[in-house]
């Protein structure tokens, strides 16, 4: 069974940085595309950012370019959203959902089999 454990999320003020970690147990990120997403109350889930751990390419949502970085850690099979300068735009449950092979956009959701249960991150202003 795969499982997809999402961490790290609080409540911070605007400006301030939270590390969100996806650990994986039945699944191997290498070699694998992982992703994540976020959702705030009445929006559509949207892609963050994606990672393919096969040639470490890296994807961003123009929202968060230049201020969230996505790595990934194969001996420890997790995977990171370092997020810098929050706004109180961020604020939504995040979500780590992987794959083996994903067609098209990693940043679509539809793209991915296997999801974590969610993180919420709220920033104050």
């Amino acid at each position: 069974e795969v499982q997809l454990q999402a961490s790290g999320g609080g409540l911070v003020q605007a400006g301030g940085s939270l590390r969100l970690s996806c650990a994986a147990a039945g699944f191997t990120f290498d070699g694998s595309a992982i992703g994540w997403f976020r959702q705030a109350p009445g929006k559509e889930r949207e892609g963050v950012s994606c990672i393919s751990s096969r040639d470490g390419s890296t994807y961003y949502a123009d929202s968060v370019k230049g201020r969230f970085t996505i790595s990934s850690d194969n001996a420890k099979n997790t995977v990171y959203l370092q997020m810098n300068s929050l706004k109180p735009e961020d604020t939504a449950v995040y979500y780590c959902a992987a794959d083996r092979l994903v067609y098209g956009s990693c940043l679509w959701p539809g793209a991915y089999d296997y999801w974590g249960q969610g993180t919420q991150v709220t920033v104050s202003s």
